[in-house]
């Protein structure tokens, strides 16, 4: 399996993500632009975590994104229903409670953490409505989610643009690190066909979240958005 369908059958990502695994944050850097850094510096301000904080950091994947969260001294977990994702992570950050866990179906009590977070992975999820209950359940009174995901940019022509990029020379930039760029095809076409900012925005209001609201990063191709569990 070197591909997802846009169904997102779980095992299907699984499979796809355990084939990228080793390259994965390199290939990241490299196709966003060097963005990808400074979109998780945005999330880690958003996520606000400090000591005696608990942290899910959901499809965490290699742990990356988590290490930001574990320098203040908070308690995180990265989570992620990819094996081969979380092996490289182990390789890398063996102190980390790396753990296996499905969005829709998270391993964990009700009320357990102070935030709850995912960046770019609530796109591959099959079913969003359960992942996002899902985050909701598994968060403390009070607490907050925060979601960094590729949305729409906001200026119609450079959209037009990005769209182009997306399609055209993603997978042949990808393939500059990777030798097939198949699952970068799947990312692309997801990315096209994921919700925009207020589609979003109205998802996590139905799941229960309220003081919804979101911010654009480099003009929309990302967009972070967060919610507070009443």
């Amino acid at each position: 399996m070197t591909r997802a369908s846009l169904d997102k059958q779980p095992h299907e990502v699984a499979s796809m993500f355990d084939g990228i695994a080793e390259k994965y944050d390199l290939t990241n850097d490299v196709i966003s632009l060097g963005q990808a850094r400074m979109w998780r510096k945005e999330v880690a301000k958003a996520v606000g975590a400090r000591p005696g904080h608990t942290v899910l950091d959901l499809a965490a994947g290699t742990a990356t994104s988590s290490l930001p969260f574990a320098a203040t001294g908070a308690y995180v977990v990265p989570c992620d229903f990819s094996l081969g994702m979380l092996m490289e992570g182990k390789k890398k950050h063996s102190w980390l409670p790396l753990t296996a866990g499905d969005a829709t179906k998270l391993p964990f009590k009700d009320d357990a953490f102070d935030t709850v977070t995912i960046s770019f992975g609530l796109r591959n999820v099959q079913d969003t409505d359960a992942a996002l209950r899902e985050l909701y359940r598994v968060t403390k009174p009070g607490g907050q989610v925060i979601i960094c995901e590729f949305s729409q940019p906001t200026w119609a022509p450079f959209r037009t643009v990005y769209m182009e990029y997306l399609m055209r020379a993603l997978p042949p930039v990808a393939r500059t690190v990777v030798s097939d760029p198949d699952p970068y095809v799947y990312l692309a076409e997801s990315i096209r066909e994921w919700p925009d900012q207020p589609a979003l925005a109205a998802l996590l209001q139905k799941a229960g979240w309220s003081k919804v609201a979101w911010r654009n990063l480099s003009g929309g191709i990302v967009a972070l958005h967060r919610g507070t569990k009443g």
